[in-house]
């Protein structure tokens, strides 16, 4: 089912019987990515996305989900603190639309401090600065994902 939602409702409508998701933290250099089981209990960092063509892109993210049998898409979406969207959200958007034709249901999530909440534990652990630019946007989208996932599973 071709759907590109921020309503939890309609995405968990198109996914019936649940299903793999696949989580993505889209930055300008990389696209993390995250997995979740099929049951949505966890979500764990998957492959970092080294960014090209558009088109390198969708096929990298084609390859990994038809490899993990991914049902849908969860997407950060970098809302402003305030409440509004900027360039990056509606870049965000253009991403989904220009992956519609895939046929996964795609759920944008306010990604909102996932990022910051990320880096914090990183630096908490004494990861040096190469390493936490090597794992950030991964763990973010696990962050994003689990995010997802959580209020997914808490409708009734």
């Amino acid at each position: 089912m071709s759907l590109v939602t921020t309503e939890r409702e309609a995405f968990r409508a198109a996914l019936p019987g649940g299903g793999r998701l696949l989580g993505l933290d889209l930055g300008t250099k990389t696209i993390g990515t995250a997995l979740c089981d099929a049951g949505w209990s966890y979500a764990s960092p998957a492959l970092l996305v080294r960014r090209a063509k558009f088109a390198a892109d969708k096929a990298a993210l084609v390859a990994l989900s038809g490899a993990q049998h991914v049902a849908g898409w969860v997407l950060g979406l970098p809302i402003n603190l305030d409440g509004s969207e900027g360039p990056r959200a509606q870049s965000t958007r253009a991403f989904a639309r220009n992956c519609v034709d895939l046929g996964y249901p795609i759920l944008l999530w306010d990604e909102r401090w996932s990022t910051q909440a990320v880096t914090r534990v990183l630096i908490e652990q004494d990861a040096s600065r190469a390493r936490r630019a090597e794992l950030v946007d991964k763990m973010a989208a696990a962050h994003i994902l689990q995010g997802a996932i959580d209020a997914l599973m808490a409708m009734p």
